[in-house]
């Protein structure tokens, strides 16, 4: 229920009270705007305002501030709520600059496709599919040559219900994969929640780990990251045990979502990972329901403000097929194209997807929609 938020409540906002600043009121054309609007980041995304809620218990009140009045706001906080939230102001500011992964260089300035490679027989859309290591490896080319800056490597279904694998047999699965790629010049990531997994698969030559548990699964991942200096995907989920999907009860999903990588990303730099090799992923369909799921895209922005690239990623969902009259997985691609769509025109970095010709065909589209606004 929508409660309006005002100067005198923030005055007045208990010791526990929360702030998050959302940006939105995206606009095609900044330069008509001149200081009334800011741009997310190095990104070609501009917006006219901000959704500022103040969250006390249950209790959520929310205001959209246009950009030329937001120092007002502040001057009505008090001194914690003024510096979070000018904290997260900075955050979406931040330059996400360029991911250097090898000899690749991975520029975050306009969305990026990172292709989803499942070397399992039980992944919930393509299991089955990339089993034989030299057919996955030539899948995984394949999409580099389609558009994937990145190619994600995957070991483990962690669909609903999926079986536990032993480490050493997802080792097996992937680092012949991982090295093919490597050596042909592939960026790889390693989707994993193993330590021991991490460091098969860095050691074979990926770049990046993609943990769906946000470090939290495996009580050495977090020293695996920091010893190997590389970029770390972390991705909510509401339970790190062995099924992630546990859980989901939440007071207000997006806020929920946010504390829980806020915390993580404030984990791991205080563990020594560096805070620019940090990326975050709301981990849509992770213990939450359809609702859960649009909420978190409608607001994607808010993530921004953590001051990392966002991977969002949505591709064949069970959501699509909810709101589709149950289409199954492989009867998804026009909903996962526009629910990446939707995540490019909110600033995403990185888009998480199985068919890269399709995402990349809209992404090509969006870049001169944009182009053509910007220079109209």
């Amino acid at each position: 229920m929508f409660a309006p938020l005002t100067k005198p409540d923030l005055g007045a906002a208990s010791t526990d009270a929360q702030i998050y600043c959302r940006p939105t009121c995206f606009v095609d054309r900044p330069h008509e705007l001149d200081d009334d609007c800011l741009r997310i980041a190095d990104s070609m995304v501009w917006f006219a305002a901000w959704h500022i809620s103040l969250r006390e218990g249950l209790t959520v009140k929310s205001a959209i501030v246009p950009v030329p009045e937001w120092d007002g706001w502040i001057a009505a906080m008090p001194d914690r709520l003024a510096q979070a939230a000018n904290a997260q102001r900075a955050g979406v500011a931040r330059p996400r600059g360029v991911l250097q992964l090898g000899e690749r260089k991975i520029r975050l300035s306009e969305p990026q496709l990172m292709g989803i490679l499942n070397v399992t027989p039980d992944s919930f859309s393509d299991g089955g599919k990339h089993v034989d290591a030299v057919a996955a490896a030539e899948a995984g080319f394949a999409m580099g040559v389609a558009g994937a800056a990145i190619i994600d490597v995957g070991g483990e279904s962690t669909r609903p219900g999926a079986p536990l694998v032993w480490e050493g047999d997802e080792i097996k699965r992937i680092e012949g994969v991982v090295s093919s790629l490597a050596r042909g010049g592939v960026a790889v990531s390693i989707d994993t929640r193993k330590a021991a997994v991490m460091e098969a698969a860095l050691a074979a030559g990926a770049r990046i780990v993609n943990d769906i548990s946000a470090l939290r699964y495996d009580d050495r991942a977090m020293e695996v990251v920091v010893h190997a200096v590389c970029p770390v995907v972390l991705m909510h989920a509401p339970s790190a045990k062995s099924d992630p999907h546990q859980g989901g009860n939440y007071a207000h999903v997006l806020f929920d979502v946010y504390d829980m990588l806020a915390e993580r990303v404030a984990a791991c730099v205080t563990a020594g990972v560096d805070p620019a090799k940090i990326i975050v992923d709301p981990g849509l369909g992770f213990g939450k329901g359809v609702g859960d799921n649009l909420a978190l895209i409608n607001g994607l922005a808010l993530f921004h403000t953590l001051g990392c690239p966002i991977l969002f990623g949505a591709s064949r969902k069970r959501m699509i097929g909810a709101l589709d009259n149950e289409a199954p997985a492989d009867q998804r691609l026009g909903g996962t194209v526009a629910l990446h769509y939707q995540a490019a025109t909110q600033g995403a970095q990185m888009l998480r997807v199985h068919d890269i010709a399709e995402n990349r065909q809209a992404l090509r589209v969006w870049r001169g929609l944009r182009d053509a606004a910007l220079t109209a």
